[in-house]
């Protein structure tokens, strides 16, 4: 099956060939607390550390978690691991900046408070009002629930720094 794309202004009739093979493979977040920010993207929304890489002399540290399939299975070998992190798509990056949390005063900007930038990243959820019982069951921030406002078929969340999540269900996002 081919893929046409979209067609506006800007948008190249064809991908040049020079790109073929290029994948999308991960967004990064900074995180102030590694462990709150770990524990809320593998406990709320069931992610998973496919790789920490730890730069010592730079002080900082990468994980990159996924949501892989659970009958998925993943290399084992460390360098094999690494190379199926960089070669697959949908992956967060959170990188901490080692001392960062220490620092009660500490936070990252979120994209969303002026200046504006970067917005949001985006879950896709089989079911929306289980997933809402699921964010309140755990105490999730809500910056939009599905109730609010006009668009009624998707909730933002936050996560511990503050980033806006998106979450939809795909059903609902093609209207009928």
């Amino acid at each position: 099956m081919s893929f046409n794309t979209e067609s506006y202004p800007g948008v190249a009739d064809q991908a040049p060939a020079e790109t073929d093979g290029f994948r999308f493979n991960h967004t990064m977040l900074r995180v102030k607390d590694p462990e709150r920010s770990l524990a809320f993207y593998s406990h709320v929304l069931g992610m998973r550390v496919l790789r920490r890489l730890d730069f010592e002399e730079m002080e900082f540290s990468l994980y990159f978690l996924a949501k892989p399939d659970a009958d998925e299975s993943l290399p084992e070998d460390v360098q094999e691991r690494t190379r199926w992190t960089f070669s697959e798509r949908g992956i967060l990056e959170l990188t901490h900046n080692w001392g960062t949390e220490k620092d009660p005063d500490f936070e990252y900007h979120d994209g969303n408070s002026q200046p504006q930038g970067f917005g949001h990243i985006c879950f896709s959820v089989p079911n929306l009002e289980k997933a809402v019982a699921w964010f309140d069951a755990n105490d999730v921030n809500y910056v939009k629930r599905p109730e609010d406002g006009k668009m009624k078929h998707i909730a933002f969340i936050k996560d511990p720094d503050g980033y806006w999540i998106e979450i939809v269900q795909a059903e609902r996002m093609a209207p009928s």
